[in-house]
């Protein structure tokens, strides 16, 4: 082969090869995604247990369905801000829960509720009644991390979950799960509560992501990769031979007309 064409086969291998070694990628992936979906329809799928007693082992509290009864802190909500539902702008509200016979109070996510600047909460508009009932599932609050967490236009606006931060700002300990309430209200409350209720937040999703489309697309890759090396190759040995042939030919002509 011409060294043209050389280079254009090693160069389509190589490609070929990191196409390849992408696609296993997002297999594992797609593996790793379909473990983690297993896990969670699995904790989804068990009876709710009281959130405090759920956090004592951290290893297998996140999204177990879990409980948490007692009254509302009103004056330490926090607005969770920039979060859509359905397209609109918005925030999520966190209120402390106080449970009984226990100085530890659980961050309860009430839900969405619309605000224009995605922040800014009117937080009298969205009580519910005092004493609840919360069920849900639990989402551990991130330690350490980078960024400004607070709003500076607004001390009771978060703009990412800390623990230490969130800690800081609560005059009692907090267990490290925050539990996402799921339920449309807490169970007794009237009926004219549910225009006080935050949109509550769905479960998450168990889909499995783009991770096989993508691993499909990257071998599709290397082998039309592979495929112009092959075609390449055999059009550079078929120009060589023609060029052989009429070479020859050219060599036998030429001796023809001496002799």
């Amino acid at each position: 082969m011409t060294r043209r064409a050389i280079g254009f086969v090693i160069f389509a291998i190589l490609v070929a090869t990191g196409c390849v070694r992408l696609g296993v990628w997002q297999l594992h992936r797609l593996a790793e995604r379909r473990a983690s979906n297993a896990k969670l329809a699995e904790r989804l799928s068990m009876p709710p247990v009281p959130a405090l007693e759920a956090t004592r082992d951290t290893a297998t509290a996140e999204y177990r369905r879990a409980t948490a009864a007692g009254t509302f802190d009103w004056d330490h909500e926090l607005s969770l801000a920039a979060r859509t539902h359905q397209g609109s702008p918005g925030a999520n509200i966190l209120t402390p829960l106080r449970v009984p016979g226990s100085d530890t109070a659980v961050l309860i996510n009430r839900g969405w509720v619309y605000a224009a600047d995605a922040m800014s909460v009117d937080f009298p508009r969205w009580r519910e009644p005092n004493e609840a009932a919360v069920t849900g599932y639990l989402v551990e609050i991130p330690r350490g991390g980078r960024g400004m967490v607070s709003a500076t236009s607004n001390p009771r606006v978060i703009r990412h979950l800390r623990y230490d931060s969130l800690a800081k700002r609560l005059p009692y300990p907090i267990a490290p799960f925050i539990l996402v309430a799921t339920e449309n209200r807490s169970p007794g409350s009237p009926p004219e509560s549910r225009d006080s209720t935050p949109a509550r937040l769905p479960t998450p999703l168990l889909d499995e992501g783009p991770h096989l489309g993508y691993a499909i697309q990257w071998f599709a890759f290397a082998l039309i990769g592979l495929v112009g090396a092959a075609v390449v190759a055999r059009a550079d040995r078929r120009g060589r031979l023609h060029a052989t042939q009429a070479g020859s030919g050219r060599i036998t002509s030429s001796s023809t007309r001496h002799g």
